[in-house]
This record gives C-alpha cells, structure tokens and sequence, in this order.
C-alpha cells in the first residue's frame, strides 16, 4: 500500500515510524512532514488544508489510504471531501469533528446523552460572562469555544483571574475560536486520556495516557500543546476504562448517531477522574500530541491494521495485542515557549541517538537546511523511551537528552511524577 499521513509534527513522525513497521506499507508519503520524518518517508510539499491539492497528490502517488493527522484540516472538511473522491481516509467528517471544534457543541451532546462532564453555560457577548463568573466565583475553568491549539483554555483560581480570562478571550487573542466562551466548574481530580477508534458504532480502546499540559516542573506556569506524556496511565485502570466507554463514550457516539452525524476515526477523551469516577473534561477528534507518540511506541505497527479497519467500517475485526510495557516522551522546547520565541537554532547530536523500538527521537518543529538540522517551532524535539517499567523508561529517555547539544532549548524535568 501507499500511504498519505497528513500533518508536520511529532504525532505524525510517530506514525509513519509505527506504520512503516507494518508489511501491508510498501510507500510512505508525508505532507508536509519535518527534517526527522523526511529520514524515514518522502516529504511532499502540499497544503494540507486545500483538498483540491491532497486529491491531485493522491492520484500523482497513486495513494491507497489517507490518514489526517491535525485538527485543523478535519475542522476545514477535507475529511469529507476526500471521501467523496472515493479515497480511502481515516478521519472523522467536519460536523462530528465539532466535537472538538466546539466547547459548546460537545456540552450539548453531554446534556442530550447524559454524559457527565463540568457544570458550565457559554456566553457569546462579555458582560453576561462577567455576570456569571461574579456570581459562580472562583475556581472556574474559562475556554475559548474553538481551536486554539491547546492554549484557549484557563484554569482561573480567583475572580480576578477568570474575568481577566474573559476579556482576553473576547479581545481577540485566540482569533475566531474565541467568538464565544464557555465557563465550567472547577473539577477536582487526576486528568488522563483515553485514545478509542470508533467506526460509527464499535468502540475500540488502543490505549491510556496522561499529557503534562504545564510548561513548568510540578504542573507550573502557562498552559501548553503538552511538554511530555506517558502511557499507560495508571489511574485508568480497567474498572475506569469501561466506566468511561460506558457512560461517557458510548453515550456520546449514540447521540451523534441520532443527529445525523456518526463518527468514524480517533477519538481522545480527556477525562477527569475522582475516586474511581470518570467525567469528561474534553474530546478531540485525532491523536493527541504528545500522546500519540507513547502509544505508537506500544502499538507498533499494528496499528496500521486497526486504522485501516476503522476506515472501512470494518473495526469488529480488530483485536489490539499489548505487551506488558510502558513508554514516555519528553518534549524539547524552544526557551520563550508557550510565548514567543527564537527559530532557526541549530541541534546538534541528533544522529548519535539510538533508534530502535525502544529508544526513538520524533521531530516535532524541525527543518533540514545545509545538512544541519534547525528548530522550526514551539515543540521541536520528543525525546521517547520504551521500557518493562515506566521508571526505567524514563531513566532511557532523560540519558538520549544528555546527548542533545542544544542551548537554545529547554524541557521539564519530571515528566511521568504522577504514576512514579
């Protein structure tokens, strides 16, 4: 087969990595892909927001199957239109996706379904928002209603902080993901994900983990796109896990169901969960960065089996085999981020790590310019380690950064604290 992934960062690295693992793989085509990708697929230069472009590459590679790796061309329906084309996609259409493009959206399939998540109300104007965060008072969690990639969201401790959360949403700061807000209780708990495919009606769970969404050591500082994550993730254990597919997910896919709207892909469940009971904090319809890249380090190339049934609606077929292991990814940032910061800054000791199935470097904002390899973004470099243990793991991947010559850069120090 010849396989298009969509996409430039770390995930999609990750999955190429996984999938070339697989027999069924004869050719690997990335768009637009980064220095580290172009190592192991060919880089073609497409704008992966104009369908028009992803089609005519399709038929220039004679391309079997699709796979979109970013939110923002399923947001954009190029999910749809490939379909339409009679080319084989993996991702779900532009109205299931609202499940991640619309805070408000997926609150309302919550009511319809029963599906418990935060108490909130969305607002599309200031003043009844500042209204209602004087008489909720604090804590309260401020969104932005759409993408904002992983930064529209605030965790306001005190009423100061929540109404200056909803001045800047409404400012314009997030761009038209912040035309409305939503307001949500504080909910109290450990945070986890749990990654399923769904096919329009079988559920499939292919694994746990736990991001670190804070850019400081100890879940400190500004919110983040994710600086490291580990799988699995304790906390979700089997009791969890079929309390979450049962009365949150299974619920949720029912009412989309109903609406006209069913979804087929990836979908990622961040999940709140207290004394054994799961709520929901938010879905997204894709991988999850840095997720992925710990749960392809577990799958392998299987995966490619189980993406490939849930875009034929075949995913009844599937069974996932995992070994008893645990995998981490540490993410190497450039200094300023999640704020402004320098690119262009060369790494250097890349080519002096391992790289196997259990010690892998995925690039994340990289490019390739005079046979130097250069930081072309916020999250550059995810640094992942697979081991018998999670402490042993982590252990590999903090020695593989020991060997990055890189000043410019920057990462946490205690990705995996909460499971060790």
């Amino acid at each position: 087969m010849n396989i298009l992934i969509l996409g430039s960062g770390g995930r999609e690295h990750s999955l190429a990595w996984a999938i070339k693992q697989n027999p069924k793989c004869d050719n690997i085509f990335v768009a637009p892909g980064n220095a580290g990708i172009a190592q192991i697929a060919k880089c073609i230069s497409v704008d992966i927001l104009n369908a028009t472009q992803i089609v005519n590459t399709v038929k220039e590679y004679n391309i079997d199957f699709v796979l979109i790796g970013p939110e923002a061309p399923l947001a954009e329906g190029v999910s749809d239109i490939l379909k339409r084309e009679g080319i084989l996609t993996l991702g779900p259409s532009k109205a299931s996706s609202q499940l991640e493009t619309s805070k408000k959206f997926t609150k309302e399939i919550c009511d319809a379904s029963g599906a418990p998540t935060a108490e909130y109300r969305s607002f599309d104007s200031l003043e009844p928002a500042l209204a209602y965060v004087e008489t909720k008072g604090a804590p309260l969690v401020v969104k932005a209603d759409g993408l904002a990639a992983g930064k529209g969201v605030i965790v306001a401790t005190d009423i100061e902080m929540a109404i200056s959360a909803v001045h800047e949403i409404f400012s314009g700061s997030f761009g038209n993901a912040g035309a409305s807000v939503v307001i949500e209780e504080f909910m109290e708990g450990e945070e986890a994900s749990l990654f399923v495919l769904v096919d329009g009606e079988t559920i499939l769970p292919i694994g746990t983990a736990q991001d670190h969404k804070r850019v400081g050591d100890g879940d400190t500082g500004l919110n983040t796109g994710g600086m490291g994550a580990y799988s699995p993730a304790p906390i979700l254990n089997e009791e969890v896990l079929k309390k979450t597919v049962e009365r949150i997910i299974r619920p949720t896919m029912r009412e989309m169901v109903r609406r006209g709207m069913p979804f087929t892909g990836v979908l990622y469940a961040g999940l709140m969960i207290k004394e054994s009971d799961p709520r929901l904090v938010e879905y997204n319809v894709r991988f999850g960065d840095p997720e992925c890249q710990v749960l392809m380090m577990r799958l392998g190339g299987q995966i490619l089996d189980a993406l490939l049934s849930t875009a034929k609606g075949k995913l009844s077929d599937v069974k996932i085999n995992w070994a008893n292991d645990h995998s981490i990814t540490v993410v190497m940032a450039s200094n300023g981020y999640p704020g402004s910061y320098e690119t262009g800054t060369e790494i250097v000791g890349l080519a002096n790590l391992p790289s196997d199935s259990n010690f892998m470097c995925f690039h994340a904002g990289t490019v390739e310019k005079n046979g130097k390899v250069l930081a072309n973004g916020g999250r550059v470099l995810n640094i992942t380690a697979r081991a018998e243990t999670l402490i042993k793991a982590q252990k590999n991947a903090y020695e593989m950064i020991e060997t990055i010559d890189w000043s410019e850069g920057f990462y946490r120090k205690d990705i995996g604290w909460r499971a060790l």
